[in-house]
Formats: structure tokens, C-alpha cells, sequence
């Protein structure tokens, strides 16, 4: 049902916009320096949407509101869900970090900052068209650079800040400059209308695969894959840990919704043709991102490097789709799969599957980065991976959670990140991509290794400094997500059956291809 301006769908961005700058107004008349009653408003602020966004979905509301600009539907309540959920627990494993550094004595920008990007995610989830995308981008990423300059009398900070705003601004021009070819190519700004055009074959071909081109190399930024992943590690490492998990977690699923949403949905007609794309960058990304982590010693940037891998997998699922005999349909094959469905049901499971390792690939970053948040004190940062050595004896529990995350992400069974990289897997093998599945398994044993060599610090090294004498402090509230962190892990790898229906629901009831 169109309405150019039904307000209650947007009512979880409205609410966002009200609180965020609630929060900001309340802040500048808080006084004290540790800032707990603005911590304490951003939470409440995030649980508000998140129960608005869980009410629209409860209540079945979708629909496209401002003349197209806005739309809502399954996977965008599911992913505004997560998001809200993802920088809340940011906030959690991040405030006890902020406080000991002094990056809330001066102001709650830190909240604000970060209900802002919130802001821009969710209106990135729910962009119908390329305009509404570009905005969402640029609000969230205004923001993010912000936050990675909060310490200004940081030297590396500022430096990643620097490098950040100078490569995404230039990112942001690659990808505005594709989307004027594509309207230009279309005539259209909406993504349906655009996906009606090349459909019916009345698209500029020539400015349209420009276009693309351009669209998919921006989009790729904002995943952090190869060969756009150059500021990833500078960022990671020089950002403060706590605004390092606000770019890492949350910032993913906005992004991973859009390419879903540009390339499902409005750029499927052509899908043969960024396909090879996706395919060239998911290669570098497992082969850049895996190799480039064996030699790391700082424990944050070889996860800026592990990360670039995990996109890896998330473009074997994205590009697994659509085959050639599919996107053929004057060809008996392609009739014949179409006839039977057969190509809507591998699509769903690809699309799903890509989702799938995604959602799990953040809730398995919330607890890692958590990890280095606690484990820093003041005046000592956990980056290291010699700085885990001995974790076992000082925190049983940490190390156990440790132990968990780095098996999740080198996808070692039972680990939900078992079952997400054999879903990608199999939908790549069922697309007929069997060589690019080989290759995937290969890096993954090379990424074990870097993942087993962080286990082995933490549970067999023995410290090097007398770090066995400093205490752990970590509050009930964080103590108990980081149980709940774990456990889905656990679950999720051992029962991931509801989650991965869940995904492919969200994807056939949402997307149009």
C-alpha cells in the first residue's frame, strides 16, 4: 500500500531523531564526569526503538512511505532489531573503556555520536531508492568519523580519523558518481522503477554497467573488502576500541542490507554482470584478509584482516544467487528451473545464507572487541596478542569466551560460525562456483591457524609482565550479555535451524527478483 507521507512507518527513525537530540540537549546540562545518567538516557533511547520497531513487526505494518524514499518490511524490522540490539551491547562492553579514558569527561558526544550512526543505519535498512541510500550513508558515516577523532589529544586517533574521512569521502563520491550513471541509464531513483526498466530491457546498457561498477566499488568500501579494505586496519587499530566495535558490528548489517536492496532488488536484471565483481573481490578478500592476518601481532589489527576475509564469504553468498542458466530464461533450462522454481528457492537460500553469516559474524565481533574493552585498563590497552597470554589463570571465564569466538570465527564445529561458512559453501557448490568453494576452504585452514595461535596464548603462554596481579573488573550487566554472547554462539552453531529460516523468510518476503 503506497502513502507518500505515513509517518508511522517511520515512527522508529522519528523516535531516534527526538531521542538522540534529547540526549545531547540533557547532556550539555550534565555536569558530572563520568556521565552515567547520559549512558544511562542513550540505553533507554535504543530500547524505545527497538520496542517500536518490534511493534510494527508484531502488528504485520509494512508498506513504502515518502513517494517511495521509505520502505518497510520483514527484513527491515529484523535488521533494525539487531542493529538496535548491536550498538546497545556496544554501548555495555564499551562505557567502563570511555570513562577511564576521559572520553566522556568533556561531553556525551560518545552517545550522541553513536545514536546518530544508529540513525543513519536504520535509514540505510529501509532506503527504497538511491537517494535515501546515499543519505543514510553519509549520516552514518559523518558520524563514525566523528567518533574515531573523539580523542583529540590522540595522536594515532586522530590519524585514523583522517585516513577514515579522506578514503570515505572518496568511497562516497565513487558511489554517488555510480548512482548518477544509473539514473541516468534508468531515469529512475526508486529502486523498483529502476529493476522495472532493465527488466523490460529499456536501460542505457553501457551507462548502466558504469554504473555498477561504481556502485558495487562504494558499496564494497563500506564492507571492508579487498581491494577497497586499505583504511580498515589503520582504523581499527588507531580508533579508540570502543568506537572501533561502533564501526565493526552494527555498521555491517546497514551496509550488507543495502547491497541486498541495490543489487537483489533493483539490479538483479543484470545480476551476470556485477557478479563477476562480487566474485574477483570475495577471492581477494579471502586471500588478502587471511594472509595479511598470519603476520599480525597486534590482536585488533589482525581482526581488521579477519574481518576483510569474513566479507569474503558474504560475497560467495551474494554472488551465488544467480547462475548462468537462470538468468537465461529464453533457454529450455532456464524455462524449465523457473517452471519448478528451482532457481527462486537457490536464490533464497544464497541470499539467505549470505544474511545468515552476517548476523552471525557481528554477534561474534560484539564479543570479541567486548574482550579487548575489558581486558584494557587505564593506562594499558589490550591490543596485543602477547597481552592475552595467561587469560585463563587471571579470568576463566573471559578465556572461555575467548575461546568461543575465535573457534566461531575460524569455523570450528560447533560454533555458529561452522554453520554459517558451510551455508555459504553449500550454496556456492549449488550455484556450480565448486573451485571458488575450494578456495574458500583453504583460506579458512589458513585462518585457523591465526585464530588457534590467539587460543593458545591465552590458555598455554605464560605472561611476560606481572599482569597476574591485576584484577579484572567487569560490572554484573556486562558480565551477564557476555554470558548470553556466548551462549548464542553455542546455540546458534548446535541449533541454527530457526535463525537460518528466519533469514531466508525475511529475504522472500522482502525482496522482489
Amino acid at each position: 500500500m503506497q502513502n507518500s507521507f505515513d509517518f508511522a512507518l517511520a515512527l522508529p527513525e522519528i523516535l531516534l531523531l527526538i531521542l538522540a537530540a534529547g540526549v545531547l540537549i540533557f547532556d550539555s546540562f550534565n555536569k558530572t564526569e563520568a556521565r552515567h545518567s547520559t549512558f544511562a538516557l542513550s540505553q533507554l533511547s535504543i530500547v524505545v526503538v527497538g520496542l517500536a520497531v518490534l511493534w510494527q513487526w508484531s502488528q504485520g505494518l509494512t508498506g513504502v512511505s515518502f513517494s517511495g524514499l521509505y520502505v518497510v518490511d520483514s527484513l527491515s524490522h529484523f535488521l533494525k532489531l539487531l542493529s538496535c540490539v548491536a550498538v546497545a551491547v556496544t554501548l555495555l562492553y564499551g562505557r567502563q573503556y570511555a570513562e577511564q579514558r576521559e572520553m566522556v569527561e568533556r561531553g556525551g558526544e560518545l552517545y550522541s555520536l553513536t545514536l546518530m550512526a544508529l540513525l543513519g543505519q536504520l535509514l540505510m535498512i529501509s532506503a527504497g531508492s538511491l537517494l535515501m541510500v546515499f543519505l543514510g550513508v553519509e549520516l552514518m558515516s559523518f558520524a563514525l568519523y566523528a567518533l574515531v577523532a573523539i580523542r583529540r589529544e590522540n595522536a594515532q586517533a586522530t590519524e585514523a580519523a583522517m585516513k577514515y574521512f579522506i578514503l570515505g569521502a572518496l568511497s562516497s563520491g565513487v558511489l554517488l558518481y555510480g548512482m548518477s550513471m544509473i539514473y541516468g541509464a534508468t531515469g529512475h531513483l526508486d529502486l523498483k522503477a529502476i529493476a522495472a526498466v532493465i527488466n523490460a530491457g529499456e536501460a542505457e546498457r553501457l551507462a548502466l554497467i558504469f554504473g555498477v561498477v561504481f556502485v558495487v566499488a562504494g558499496l564494497a568500501f563500506k564492507l571492508t573488502a579487498a581491494p577497497f579494505h586499505m583504511w580498515t586496519p589503520d582504523v581499527y587499530q588507531g580508533a579508540p576500541t570502543t568506537v572501533t566495535l561502533v564501526i565493526a558490528a552494527a555498521p555491517k548489517l546497514a551496509a550488507l542490507t543495502v547491497t541486498l536492496r541495490l543489487l537483489v532488488e533493483a539490479l538483479h536484471g543484470i545480476a551476470l554482470d556485477w557478479q563477476p565483481m562480487l566474485m574477483f573481490m570475495a577471492v581477494l578478500s579471502l586471500v588478502v584478509g587471511n594472509l595479511t592476518a598470519l603476520v599480525q601481532t597486534n590482536f585488533k589489527r589482525m581482526l581488521a584482516y579477519s574481518t576483510i576475509s569474513h566479507m569474503g564469504f558474504v560475497f560467495l553468498g551474494l554472488l551465488s544467487g544467480v547462475t548462468a542458466e537462470s538468468a537465461q530464461a529464453d533457454s529450455l533450462t532456464g524455462f524449465i528451473r523457473q517452471l519448478i522454481g528451482q532457481d527462486v528457492m537457490m536464490a533464497n537460500y544464497a541470499y539467505g545464507s549470505a544474511l545468515f553469516y552476517g548476523v552471525v559474524y557481528v554477534l561474534t565481533t560484539l564479543a570479541t572487541f567486548g574482550l579487548i574493552l575489558v581486558l584494557s585498563r587505564k593506562g594499558f590497552e589490550c591490543e596485543n596478542i602477547a597481552d592475552l597470554k595467561g587469560l585463563n589463570r587471571r579470568h576463566p571465564m573471559l578465556a572461555l569466551l575467548l575461546l568461543l569466538t575465535m573457534f566461531s570465527l575460524a569455523g570450528i564445529p560447533p560454533m555458529a560460525g561452522f554453520y554459517a561458512k558451510l551455508a555459504v559453501l553449500q550454496a556456492v557448490v549449488g550455484a556450480g562456483h565448486v573451485s571458488l568453494a575450494v578456495l574458500a576452504v583453504l583460506m579458512s585452514l589458513v585462518g585457523a591457524f591465526y585464530y588457534i595461535r590467539v587460543v593458545k596464548a591465552a590458555y598455554f603462554d605464560e605472561p611476560e609482565t606481572d599482569v597476574l596481579d591485576q584484577p579484572i573488573q567487569i560490572g554484573f550487566a556486562a558480565k551477564a550479555v557476555f554470558a548470553v554472547n556466548g551462549l548464542l554462539i553455542i546455540i546458534l552453531g548446535i541449533l541454527p535451524g530457526g535463525l537460518m529460516d528466519l533469514s531466508m523468510r525475511v529475504i522472500q518476503e522482502s525482496l522482489r527478483f
